[in-house]
Formats: structure tokens, C-alpha cells, sequence
């Protein structure tokens, strides 16, 4: 007689027991869940944009905004290069374009020593390629033109960085489960789903959050037609009333070094407290401590937002940016600057809103659809093999079970087709069965008895099930790595499936098969 090791039994049982706990919480409320104790399953699938609503943009990092950094910072590392103290190389017209970087030496007879000293801006790169191509003519001209390569390489950069500020983003204001990734060479989705508010993620997402401190030029005609001196620039003022300052190019403290930022009020007014880390607190106390009694000028995306008057040193590397904000407005500036700056403004190209009517639609859709395809196999299994059909039955309950709370666990994202991967499973799920009691009926046809039947039924048609699931699974993996979005959703569906369907039905069903066997000892089978 055959017999089913009891260290399978405890398997089989184990996973089914997980199965069926870890799917239950699904089916309760999550105020519910929440006064469970710690120890219980409490994790729910999280269900996708297009079946809870919420918003969908497409974002495109300014392709050119990071160019013209990258110029700007060769321009300024060509500066400090040619700028030695005590032996400096006379250059005049230091200027750039959208593509080229160009100066002329003083004394042709300095390009020896130009060469020198920009040999260090120039790296190979890994394909081989210069970053930088630098050029001397005859009459002191020099050039420094970027490499194709070097500038794919930064955008590349800036989107990775632009992704992970917008993910910081998105998670500071608590939406559930955001899908955020890169398309394409410079363009990034993200997809919020239940957000109530997508104005004000737009707004959030928008804001490139650049955060500087400058000394005002006090030397410069505030007219809106007065001469901006060299070495400053005019800014509008945050508040769009008119009011502009003339502040100094140079940056005293950075945005970068800024460890916390809160919300918070003095004097009754909502503003936003700053705290910078250890290198930001040391500039920003020499910075205030050399110019006391000078207006400091704090920039965001090259707006003022104030330019409070330094009255004394500051050296414990905080401060308040104060700007008549409100209680929304403080909050949200503190959130950006948490998050950290974009490296390049984004621009929205794409928005759609889905609403949860929509969204409790397809739900409903979906869950016909599962409905509908249960009943009908369920009936197909017992009107075509009886007995049989009923273990392949609980099989296929259980098979779902174990779908769902593999999902639950690793926290997957259900969407649209993320369910119709799971109406497909169940529809593959007995296909498995019915090659295993397709083979028991010719094993009886030979004149086998019962039991013998049912072991070379459930061992030959083993191979079999292997083959035709792998090469299933095969193309889920494809769909998976090549695939983006729903379709990787459509892709881990079922490939769960598939795997659960291959333990149900080559050891659970085996497992109920043999007991029913063992219980009964019939002398024919009836399948």
C-alpha cells in the first residue's frame, strides 16, 4: 500500500495552516487588526492605483537644467584650477554655452602651466572616452568641450538622485505603497494610490527645494533698472509683491549640509526650523559671525525668502526661516527640506486621477471574474472525475489561499492585472490534476489494481507537470525582468500560482488521494 511519509503530512499541513492564517486578515478590517496582539498575522495586500484610485504622473528631469549645472561647476573648477595662491594664470573671458567652455590666456606663453592645471578636469571614463575634451590653440584660446558620454552619465545620475528625493518625498506625507520608477532615460512614474490631495503632491514634487544663504550686496542700486555689480545677481523676492534683492553669487551655506528641518511657531507665526550637521554648523557660524550686522539672504529655487538683518553670531547651527508662510506652508517647506533638493526641476507631462468608484468597480469586476471561474472548474472537476474531482476542488481552494497570503506577506501591490493573473492561475491550477487522473484512468485501463493505479499515475505524470510549469513559469520570468508596472504585477501573480498549484496538486491532492485509499481500500476506482 502506498504510504505518505509523516514528515510530508506535517508539511503539507504546516503550509497549508500558513496558507489560511496569513490570508484571514484580508477579509478583516484594519481598525480590526490593529488591537491584535503583535504575534498574530496582521498584513493586508495593498490594492494598486487602478483599484483604490489615486493619481498617476509622469515626470521629466530637465534635461538641460543639469547641463548648464554641470557647465556652471566646470567653470567654476577651471576658476579654482587657473586661481593659485601666489601663482595664478591670467585668463580674461571665462564664459560658456550650452555646450563649449572658453577662455583666452593672458600670456600664450601660460599654456604649459594651463595644461597642468586642467589635466585634472579631464578623467577617463569607463568606456574608454575623456569626460572632458580640452583644446589650445595658437592664441591662447582655450576650450573645454563635455563628451556625449559624460553628460549621459550626469543625467543619468540626476534621475537616480531625482527618484530617490521624490521617493523621500512622497513618504513624508504617509501615502500607502507608492510605485516610483525610472522610464526611459530621463523620465520617472510615480503612482500614489488613494491620495486625496494630488495638488498638493504636484506642488510637492515640483519644487526642486534648493536651499542657499547669501550675503546681500548693500553696494547695488535696488532699482528694478539699477546695475547688478559683478560677482551678484538680482532675486525675486518669495512673494511675488515686486520686491527683488541683490544678493552675492557666492554660496555661503548650502542646503546640502542641513540635517533636520520642522515646523514650528514663534511669536504666534508658523515658520520653519532649521538644524545644520556638523560641517554646516561651522560655516554657518563663521558666516554669521564675520558679517554681524549684515542682512543674510535665505534663497529657495532662487527666490528670497527673507533676508533678516545677522544681529549676533550664530554658532549653534540652527536657525528659523521666517516668510509669513502658513500653518500648511511652513509644513510643507520642512518636508522638502527633509527630503533634500532636486538636482533638477521636474516637469510633470503626464497626470491622471482615478477615483475609488472607479477603482470599487473593478474590484467587484474582479471578484465576479474569480468567482465565476471557481464555480465553473469546480463543477467541471466533479462532473468529470467524481471523488477525484472534490480532493482536486479543495486543492484548488487551498492553491488560492496560499496565493494570497504570499502576496500578504511580502506586501505586494494587487492591481487589475495582478487579479486576472490570479483568475488565470485558477484555470492552471487543476490543469495539473487533470494530467495526473487523466494517467490513473489508462493505468486502470491496463488492468492495474487501485493502489498501484494511483502511484504510477501521480509518478509518471510527475515529469510531465514539471515540463509544462516551467516553461509556463519561464515566460513569467521574462514578463517579470522586461516588463514594467501592471505587467510585473501580472507576472508575480503567476508565478506564485504556478508554484503554489504544483504543491497542491502533486502533494496535497496525492496526500488526500492516498488517505481516502488507505481508509477505504476500494477495490475499483471510480474515475
Amino acid at each position: 500500500m502506498n504510504r505518505f511519509p509523516m514528515w510530508k503530512i506535517i508539511v503539507v499541513l504546516l503550509v497549508c495552516a500558513f496558507g489560511v492564517i496569513y490570508t484571514l486578515p484580508n477579509f478583516v478590517s484594519k481598525s480590526s487588526l490593529s488591537g491584535l496582539p503583535d504575534w498574530l498575522p496582521t498584513k493586508q495586500l495593498n490594492l494598486g492605483l487602478d483599484l483604490q484610485g489615486g493619481s498617476h504622473l509622469l515626470l521629466q528631469v530637465d534635461a538641460g537644467a543639469v547641463k548648464l549645472k554641470m557647465m556652471e561647476s566646470l567653470v567654476d573648477a577651471v576658476r579654482d584650477s587657473l586661481r593659485q595662491q601666489g601663482d595664478n594664470v591670467g585668463y580674461r573671458d571665462l564664459k560658456h554655452d550650452s555646450n563649449v567652455i572658453s577662455f583666452t590666456l593672458r600670456d600664450p606663453a601660460d599654456e604649459a602651466k594651463a595644461r597642468e592645471r586642467l589635466a585634472d578636469l579631464s578623467n577617463i571614463m569607463p568606456n574608454g572616452q575623456r569626460d572632458v575634451v580640452i583644446s589650445f590653440d595658437e592664441g591662447g584660446l582655450v576650450t573645454l568641450t563635455p563628451s556625449e558620454a559624460a553628460i549621459t552619465a550626469r543625467l543619468s545620475a540626476a534621475v537616480d538622485q531625482s527618484i530617490e528625493i521624490v521617493r523621500r518625498r512622497v513618504d513624508e506625507t504617509g501615502v500607502n505603497e507608492p510605485n516610483i520608477q525610472r522610464q526611459g532615460q530621463d523620465r520617472i512614474l510615480v503612482q500614489l494610490p488613494g491620495v486625496d490631495d494630488p495638488d498638493r503632491v504636484k506642488r510637492l514634487l515640483g519644487e526642486t527645494a534648493q536651499l542657499t544663504f547669501h550675503l546681500v550686496d548693500l553696494t547695488a542700486d535696488l532699482g528694478a533698472a539699477g546695475r547688478v555689480p559683478p560677482g551678484s545677481k538680482r532675486l525675486p523676492a518669495i512673494e511675488e509683491d515686486g520686491r527683488s534683492y541683490v544678493v552675492k553669487n557666492r554660496v555661503m551655506v548650502s542646503g546640502e549640509n542641513l540635517e533636520d528641518a520642522q515646523a514650528t511657531y514663534q511669536q504666534g507665526q508658523p515658520v520653519v526650523s532649521i538644524r545644520f550637521d556638523g560641517l554646516g554648523a561651522k560655516q554657518f557660524g563663521r558666516a554669521t559671525s564675520e558679517n554681524v550686522g549684515k542682512p543674510f539672504a535665505i534663497v529657495l529655487d532662487n527666490k528670497v525668502v527673507s533676508a533678516p538683518r545677522i544681529n549676533e553670531p550664530i554658532l549653534g547651527g540652527s536657525a528659523v526661516i521666517t516668510g509669513g508662510f502658513d500653518v500648511a506652508g511652513a509644513q510643507d517647506l520642512a518636508l522638502l527640506l527633509r527630503a533634500g533638493a532636486l538636482p533638477a526641476p521636474l516637469d510633470i507631462l503626464e497626470e491622471r486621477s482615478v477615483g475609488p468608484d472607479l477603482g470599487a468597480d473593478s474590484i467587484a469586476a474582479g471578484e465576479i471574474a474569480g468567482i465565476i471561474g471557481i464555480v465553473a472548474v469546480a463543477i467541471f472537476m466533479i462532473a468529470y472525475y467524481g471523488l477525484f474531482g472534490v480532493f482536486a476542488n479543495i486543492s484548488l481552494a487551498i492553491n488560492i489561499f496560499l496565493i494570497m497570503a504570499v502576496l500578504s506577506v511580502l506586501g505586494a501591490t494587487l492591481t487589475l492585472p495582478g487579479i486576472a493573473g490570479i483568475v488565470l492561475t485558477i484555470g492552471m491550477a487543476v490543469d495539473a490534476n487533470v494530467l495526473i487522473f487523466e494517467r490513473i484512468r489508462e493505468e486502470i485501463r491496463v488492468g492495474k489494481t487501485p493502489l498501484n493505479a494511483v502511484e504510477s499515475g501521480f509518478n509518471r505524470a510527475f515529469t510531465t507537470i514539471i515540463d509544462a510549469n516551467v516553461t509556463t513559469a519561464l515566460a513569467a520570468v521574462i514578463l517579470f525582468v522586461m516588463g514594467t508596472g501592471p505587467i510585473k504585477g501580472f507576472a508575480v501573480t503567476l508565478l506564485i500560482g504556478i508554484l503554489s498549484s504544483m504543491f497542491t496538486a502533486i502533494l496535497l491532492t496525492r496526500m488526500l488521494v492516498e488517505f481516502w485509499l488507505q481508509r477505504k481500500r476500494p477495490k475499483a476506482l471510480e474515475i
